[in-house]
């Protein structure tokens, strides 16, 4: 098994609120990420889709907050026998920040989901799924330790469309918070 490495992120994970959920609702991402806006939150009340659903909201998703408290992006932890599926979001203003080798925000910030993932469940493994034209994410989530593992066709909302199932394959992180 690989050696822990220690990271210092300003992120932490929170109870997602119904305030945070509205939050949700509002951001607003641009072409072509906006596949990835949710629906107004009265439509997701209605339908009691995802986080609107107050027992899988309870159970699954977390609100990540900076040292300030305020709402920087949510995590869901999707228990899947043997392994847990992380679905998240960053807040629009701070998607595609940094870069470099090294990676961004963006890889810093699933890098604290995986820590998060493996307190929680240390034996499960983690994956993703992303769109496969979402190099962006891709290059992200590769920098923070995944690796791509199968592609395949899946419904959306809007009709199919193509994913890659990422696996956590990078080492085990500590976080100091």
């Amino acid at each position: 098994m690989p050696q822990p490495i220690t990271l210092t992120l300003p992120w932490r994970m929170v109870p997602l609120t119904e305030t945070a959920c509205q939050e949700l609702c509002t951001w607003s991402y641009p072409a072509p990420y906006d596949i990835y806006n949710w629906p107004s939150w009265a439509k997701m009340l209605h339908n009691q889709s995802e986080f609107a659903d107050p027992q899988i909201r309870d159970e699954q998703y977390c609100g990540v907050v900076d040292i300030n408290g305020k709402l920087t992006g949510f995590v869901q932890f999707f228990p899947i026998v043997g392994v847990t599926r992380l679905g998240l979001g960053l807040r629009p203003d701070l998607c595609g920040k940094g870069g470099g080798s090294s990676g961004g925000l963006g890889t810093q910030f699933v890098q604290r989901l995986v820590a998060e993932s493996q307190q929680r469940a240390p034996e499960q493994e983690i994956d993703l799924e992303v769109l496969v034209w979402n190099e962006r994410a891709i290059r992200a989530y590769q920098r923070a330790g995944f690796t791509i593992m199968d592609t395949y066709e899946k419904w959306t909302p809007t009709g199919t469309a193509d994913f890659h199932c990422m696996v956590y394959t990078g080492p085990n992180i500590n976080l100091t918070l």
